[in-house]
C-alpha cells in the first residue's frame, strides 16, 4: 500500500511541517475510505517520533524484536505472538495502556501488512490518530525471498538497535 507516498514528497522540516504532512495523509485516508488515519513513509515517521510528536508501536512478535532488531524507545505491542502468529487478543486494550488513545500513534511490523490490520483494530476500537508505517521494518520480499534489500525502515538507514 503506497497511500501516503504520493502526499508527502519531501521531508518535513519543522513541527507545523510535520503536522501539516500527517493532516494531509488523513485527508487522502479519508477520501479513500481507508478505516485508519493513514499510512506514512518510514522517514516521515522517525521524524515524528524524534520529534516526540507520536508514539512509535512495534506490532511485532517479541522474538522478532530481539532477533532482527528494534527502533530505540519504540513501545511494544505485540499484533500476535509465537512462531504461528496467534492473534493478542488484548492488543486493543494493551495499546490504549501503553500510548494512548488520543495520541498519535505509528504501527511498524516487519513489512507493513499485520500494522494495517492492527491500525484497523485500533481505529474500530476508536483511535482516531493511529497510522501505519509503509514497508515495515524489514521491508519486501525481492526476488530471492529475502527481505531488507529493497525497502525498510533498516534500509532507509534510519535509527535500529539489535539486541
Amino acid at each position: 500500500m503506497t497511500l501516503a507516498t504520493d502526499t508527502v514528497t519531501q521531508s518535513p522540516t519543522s513541527v507545523a511541517d510535520l503536522g501539516s504532512a500527517l493532516e494531509s495523509i488523513r485527508a487522502v485516508a479519508l477520501s479513500t475510505g481507508l478505516a485508519y488515519a493513514g499510512a506514512v513513509p518510514p522517514t516521515l515517521a522517525w521524524e515524528l517520533f524524534n520529534s516526540k510528536d507520536a508514539v512509535l508501536v512495534d506490532v511485532r512478535t517479541a522474538e522478532e524484536r530481539k532477533f532482527v532488531g528494534h527502533v530505540p524507545g519504540s513501545v511494544h505491542v505485540p499484533w500476535a505472538t509465537g512462531t504461528s502468529l496467534i492473534r493478542n487478543p488484548r492488543f486493543v486494550r494493551e495499546l490504549e495502556t501503553k500510548a494512548g488513545k488520543q495520541t498519535t500513534i505509528l504501527l511498524l511490523c516487519r513489512s507493513g501488512k499485520r500494522s494495517v490490520l492492527a491500525a484497523e483494530a485500533a481505529a474500530h476500537a476508536g483511535f482516531t490518530r493511529v497510522f501505519n508505517i509503509l514497508e515495515g521494518f524489514e521491508g519486501e520480499l525481492d526476488d530471492k525471498q529475502q527481505r531488507g534489500g529493497q525497502d525498510g525502515w533498516r534500509r532507509q538507514g534510519l535509527p535500529w538497535v539489535q539486541d
